[in-house]
This record gives structure tokens, sequence and C-alpha cells, in this order.
């Protein structure tokens, strides 16, 4: 499910997409009518506790409850799984960059080719050399 998308409404969030906004439900201590206002402009219908359940925020019976610290403050989950989604983004976004100079390296060696079967070609015909000759003396 790493790159699956969730369809709602018409509106498509790709797994990465999901956790940042749980992430910052959980961090900016917003309703999540809020949080899902603020991303989609429209109201929130069990869609964002049902992406935390999904996505092992929550389990089916757990209630949402923020750990509270000692002195009342909401404490931070970890962003350990944001890390991990954000390097294979990373990877992924390499990866592609790597697969495009290849194929402009593969396009670029045709073109050489092609050129020089074209000055082959040229020389031959019209009996003239175009090439430059390194060795001679002027």
């Amino acid at each position: 499910m790493s790159q699956e998308l969730i369809k709602r409404q018409r509106e498509f969030y790709s797994e990465v997409e999901q956790h940042a906004i749980i992430q910052d439900y959980l961090i900016s201590g917003k309703s999540k009518d809020e949080i899902w206002r603020q991303y989609t402009g429209k109201a929130d219908h069990g869609c964002l506790i049902r992406w935390m359940r999904n996505l092992g925020y929550l389990t089916s019976g757990q209630q949402l409850m923020p750990k509270l610290a000692s002195n009342g403050y909401v404490m931070p989950k970890k962003k350990d799984d944001s890390k991990m989604s954000q390097e294979q983004i990373e990877q992924l976004q390499l990866k592609k960059r790597i697969a495009e100079l290849e194929k402009q390296l593969k396009d670029a060696e045709l073109k050489a080719i092609a050129f020089s079967t074209m000055v082959d070609i040229a020389e031959k015909e019209f009996k003239i050399p175009i090439r430059k000759k390194f060795n001679t003396k002027q």
C-alpha cells in the first residue's frame, strides 16, 4: 500500500500525504474538522479517523486520546514513518532522474552516430573531405 491512492469524493491522497495530514493533526492540536478543511476545504466525514485506523495510528476500538506530558502539553508522535516515506520519495525521484539521464545519453549517442553516418555518406557522394585532419601542417 506504499503508493496506493485513496479515493474520497473525487480527491486522491497518497499514503505519504495521508501521513503528513495525520501528523499535522496530531502535532498542531487543531480539531479533525479544522485540519480537514485546511487541506480539502470541505467538512470531514470520518475520513481522517479511517486513515488513522488504516495506517496504524489507531486500532479499530481505540479512542482518539492525545498523550499528555506531565506539563499538560500534547506530546508529538515520532516522525520515523514520515522520514522513511520522505527517504523513499527521494529514492524514487533519484531513480526517475537516473532513468531520464540514461535516456538523454542514449539519444545523444544515437545523434552522434547519425551525424557521423551523414558525414560519411556526404564524403562518399560528393567526394570532398569534410572531417578535419588532425596531423596536417599548414
